[in-house]
């Protein structure tokens, strides 16, 4: 089975949905990367590492401040595909790099996609990268079975949400609130409505993040989409020194 394909099917469950967990690679410490990888990966369905980059514009201050601390300790997207090899345990969740365009072309695409292979990454996700300028990626990725997930959002038009539901690989990212990730104002009230359109568009699992922190949100998400996203609520649960496992296994229903 090719590695889109098991993403895919790691987040179609029954009875309960999936729980996708971001954490940005080096941080806190640079030198526990393996240990808090292996920890998540035991408590989420999926893994979305991030890449530190200099300017992450779409994420909040939690994420900007880990990005910011893991370039401070070294951390590169070469330094992150050189630990995933060196790992002496299985990845029981599937695991996806999310990162900007910028340290992917540097690194060259069949390059990144021939080393993403070899060391158990699915897939991709690439925040500022629209669609339409993702041939070559998307063509290194599709050589190798790797996924390439697009990104949707309640201000995406009906015509381009039912476009980008039905190229994305792995399953379908919505994004719940227009903005920046880590928000604390809660779910919008026409969550379930939007999320339901995307739903309705796509035929893979549809998780949907920014800004869940709470039991309570993913339960709400949960009744309108397959999985949710959890990422600067993980971030400050790492930061306070709390044990990652037990932070994302209170968050499910």
């Amino acid at each position: 089975m090719l590695p889109r394909d098991q993403l895919s099917d790691a987040l179609k469950l029954e009875g309960r949905p999936s729980l996708v967990a971001f954490f940005t690679a080096g941080y806190p410490d640079r030198d526990t990367f393996l240990d808090v990888l292996k920890e998540v990966c035991s408590a989420a369905d999926a893994v979305e590492i991030g890449v530190p980059f200099t300017d992450p514009m779409a994420d909040g201050v939690t994420v900007q401040r880990s990005s910011q601390v893991a370039l401070e300790n070294g951390v590169s997207l070469g330094w992150i595909f050189d630990q995933l090899a060196g790992r002496d345990f299985e990845l029981p969740a599937p695991v996806l790099l999310m990162s900007y365009l910028n340290p992917l072309y540097a690194f060259g695409f069949e390059d990144l996609a021939e080393r993403a292979l070899e060391t158990g990454v699915s897939g991709f996700i690439v925040p500022d990268l629209p669609y339409e300028e993702s041939g070559p990626l998307k063509q290194a990725l599709d050589a190798k079975g790797l996924a390439l997930v697009q990104l949707v959002t309640p201000a995406t038009p009906k015509e381009r949400l039912a476009k980008l539901c039905s190229v994305s690989e792995g399953f379908v990212y919505a994004v719940t609130r227009t903005g920046i990730t880590g928000s604390s104002e809660g779910l919008p009230n026409d969550v379930s409505d939007y999320l339901a359109a995307v739903k309705s568009a796509s035929s893979l699992p549809v998780c949907a993040g920014f800004g869940v922190r709470e039991q309570e949100q993913v339960r709400r998400i949960a009744e309108h989409a397959d999985g949710v996203i959890v990422g600067s609520a993980l971030l400050e649960a790492l930061e306070a020194g709390r044990s990652p496992r037990e932070f994302l296994e209170s968050l499910r229903p």
